[in-house]
């Protein structure tokens, strides 16, 4: 039989626990209303808008690009980025949110300048490879400083999952860039140099 002191003992943790949800839910509560969260939420739904844009952006990309190796990074990138949207799906989960598009028009302006670029150079030339890897790379660019900002926002309101999500999504954009660079550096900036 459990004695007087068990007992209050258990009501008091019960309690505690009750007032600690309390407290949790009246934080989400203050949280989603304030300015930050929905900065933060508009950036989530911006990037998502990006990434799905890019999606079909890679495959013009990988069908204008004249070496394989190129080809090849398009393709790989584009894989990625589906992984990429499937972890924002799950980033707008965790932080209680459906996910949703807001049209991006950094990442529609960059797109553009990709398919002027396809238009404007010779089809099969290194000069087309080059001006599609500086194309890419401003997409790159521009997701780099989104996911960075997000991670950190993320950190700020202890959103901690997410942010994990978001800084691994970020090392792979990085990585990303830097394979341009090494595409462009080894052959594919010199071999256009040599084109009339």
């Amino acid at each position: 039989m459990a004695t007087k002191t068990e007992n209050k003992s258990e009501t008091t943790s019960k309690s505690t626990t009750t007032q600690t949800a309390d407290l949790d839910t009246n934080m989400n509560d203050k949280m989603k209303a304030s300015p930050l969260h929905k900065l933060f939420i508009d950036a989530l739904k911006d990037i998502y808008f990006a990434e799905h844009a890019i999606v079909d952006a890679l495959t013009k990309m990988q069908e204008a690009a004249t070496t394989e190796e190129l080809k090849e990074a398009f393709e790989d990138h584009q894989l990625q980025t589906k992984k990429h949207i499937s972890r924002l799906e799950k980033v707008f989960k965790l932080i209680g949110e459906e996910p949703a598009k807001k049209e991006c028009k950094a990442i529609v302006g960059i797109i553009e300048e990709g398919n002027e670029i396809i238009k404007s150079t010779e089809q099969g030339s290194m000069t087309r490879d080059v001006g599609l890897i500086i194309a890419a790379q401003k997409v790159e660019h521009y997701e780099i400083a989104t996911y960075g900002g997000l991670a950190q926002l993320a950190i700020t309101m202890n959103h901690e999952k997410a942010a994990d999500l978001l800084e691994r999504t970020l090392q792979e954009e990085e990585d990303t860039d830097l394979l341009l660079t090494e595409i462009a550096e080894t052959s594919i900036n010199f071999e256009a140099e040599q084109e009339d």
